[in-house]
């Protein structure tokens, strides 16, 4: 289960899985709004291969890092190697990725979250037992100015004061000098 930017992570991995396990389903996904392989429209080229221009379908959409406005040459040689196309809604990416991080620790970016949007979609209707894989190549650092952080505050909370004073050797309390003792 991935999405693509460039399309060298799909491409690569796919063309290996399949080599190796030639059941194994790939499901690549695409923000719903810039549905480019979806429209069935390819991309127009320079004879360079370069793309002409935007692509028809292509509209802004919050996966930074996927879809660009173009198809890749890279993603478009490999097309054959996905089994199912999966749209993915921006808010939902969002949200995943921000579920990640309170709940599980993995602080990703949107197109972490947006693929694992992708994967539990595909879990939903997976056969009992089944293994799906999906990558998280992102962190969430470069996103803090973003929308995905837009509704946590820059001051801690009192609930979060508590957490932080909990530690009594490392505590980093607004206002105070840090305590930083091994």
């Amino acid at each position: 289960v991935t999405g693509y930017g460039t399309g060298g992570t799909f491409h690569g991995v796919a063309k290996a899985l399949k080599a190796k396990r030639p059941d194994v389903k790939i499901c690549l996904l695409e923000p719903s709004a810039a549905p480019l392989l979806a429209s069935g429209t390819k991309t127009e080229r320079k004879p360079s291969g370069a793309p002409v221009g935007s692509h028809p379908a292509f509209t802004p959409h919050p996966v930074q890092g996927w879809t660009p406005d173009f198809i890749p040459l890279v993603l478009e040689s490999g097309i054959d190697l996905h089994d199912e196309l999966i749209p993915i809604d921006g808010p939902d990416a969002m949200q995943c990725a921000k579920d990640l991080a309170s709940k599980e620790g993995i602080f990703t970016g949107i197109s972490g979250g947006a693929t694992f949007s992708g994967a539990l979609k595909v879990a939903r209707s997976a056969p009992k037992g089944s293994s799906i894989l999906c990558m998280l190549p992102d962190t969430s650092e470069r996103y803090m100015s973003t929308p995905l952080y837009d509704q946590i505050q820059a001051d801690m909370d009192e609930s979060e004061l508590e957490i932080a004073k909990s530690t009594p050797s490392f505590q980093l309390i607004p206002g105070q000098e840090p305590i930083l003792q091994a």
